[in-house]
């Protein structure tokens, strides 16, 4: 459990503050998602609603397709943390519309960020590879090479392949390169950086990568909805560049469990990172080799300030002595 993690991180035996009521909050079901970032979410939410809020809670291993059915069917679980709208599709969009869900926060600010790189040290030696039509007319400082997502199932594959058309990538000069899984994709991004040797290509965050090396995005121009839905098929005529649009990460909880539990409620509308702060959250994990209680206990410890404004004033009572440490 995170307490003892807490524990071996300097913040000793955690206790109600005396003469501080436990809280009323009852069981709460909350997801634990496959990926890193949202079962950080869920280790600090966790935490907080049972030390602060005296919740009894239970993590549910999940994603986000079996999340919505299981609300849709069971109206479980509570809440949902990390959920990504452009995932959820159609399941999301009924059950706002039916009611049985209530979006609380955006949990990651912008979002989940799509977009194409190069290292920062490339654009200190050579400003004009900031922008595409740089990176066009000087193709040989990237290698000749724009490293795309795997094809086969891996939607931006499509998308960055329908840009590079649209820009004339090949005619330039520049292959568009298939990795064949995303630990190659990564692999030749790590590589690439340690060597301080030129690399362009597609990259997501939050990643543990993105949060350990220093890159800078390329504009590739603006936002075109349109244009951008277009580039999801492979076999659009005459694609144009769009970059790709934030895409929306939620923390959603069941609207019955909203209305019988506003403080916790309002808690979890309160948590929320920056994307590129859980990036650097991942980084430290990866680089460490610390778990996920650990990474979340290394959040806790250094962010007081941030995390204490999340509570209110029961809960900030009852975390005093960590707070105070």
């Amino acid at each position: 459990m995170i307490k003892r993690m807490l524990s071996a991180t300097a913040f000793a035996t955690i206790a109600a503050a005396p003469g501080v009521a436990a809280a009323e909050c009852g069981e709460v079901s909350i997801t634990e998602m496959s990926f890193s970032s949202a079962i950080i979410t869920t280790e600090i939410a966790t935490f907080l609603m049972e030390q602060g809020y005296g919740c009894e809670v239970t993590r549910v291993p999940s994603d986000t397709i079996p999340a919505l059915t299981s609300l849709a069917e069971n109206g479980e679980p509570d809440i949902v943390t990390e959920l990504w709208v452009n995932s959820a599709g159609a399941a999301y969009d009924k059950l706002k519309a039916d009611g049985v869900i209530t979006d609380l926060t955006e949990v990651l600010k912008p979002g989940g960020i799509e977009a194409w790189w190069i290292p920062t040290y490339l654009v200190e030696e050579h400003p004009e590879l900031a922008t595409i039509e740089g990176i066009l007319e000087n193709p040989e400082l990237v290698g000749n090479r724009f490293n795309n997502c795997p094809s086969g199932g891996w939607v931006c594959s499509t998308i960055n392949r329908n840009i590079a058309r649209a820009y004339g990538l090949e005619e330039a000069g520049i292959e568009v390169f298939d990795h064949g899984g995303g630990e190659t994709l990564a692999a030749s991004l790590s590589a690439a950086y340690e060597a301080r040797e030129p690399w362009f290509g597609y990259y997501w965050e939050p990643t543990a990568i993105m949060g350990r090396f220093d890159m800078t995005k390329v504009d590739i121009g603006g936002v075109d909805l349109e244009a951008h839905e277009a580039n999801l098929d492979e076999g659009v005529a005459n694609p144009e560049p769009s970059a790709y649009p934030p895409s929306l990460v939620y923390t959603v909880a069941t609207t019955r469990f909203v209305e019988e539990n506003p403080e916790v409620a309002e808690l979890m509308s309160n948590i929320s990172f920056e994307t590129d702060e859980m990036s650097a959250l991942l980084a430290w994990k990866g680089e460490t080799n610390a778990t996920t209680e650990e990474t979340a206990a290394y959040f806790l410890a250094n962010n007081k300030d941030v995390w204490a404004e999340w509570l209110n004033d029961e809960a900030r009572a009852r975390l005093s002595n960590l707070l105070d440490r």
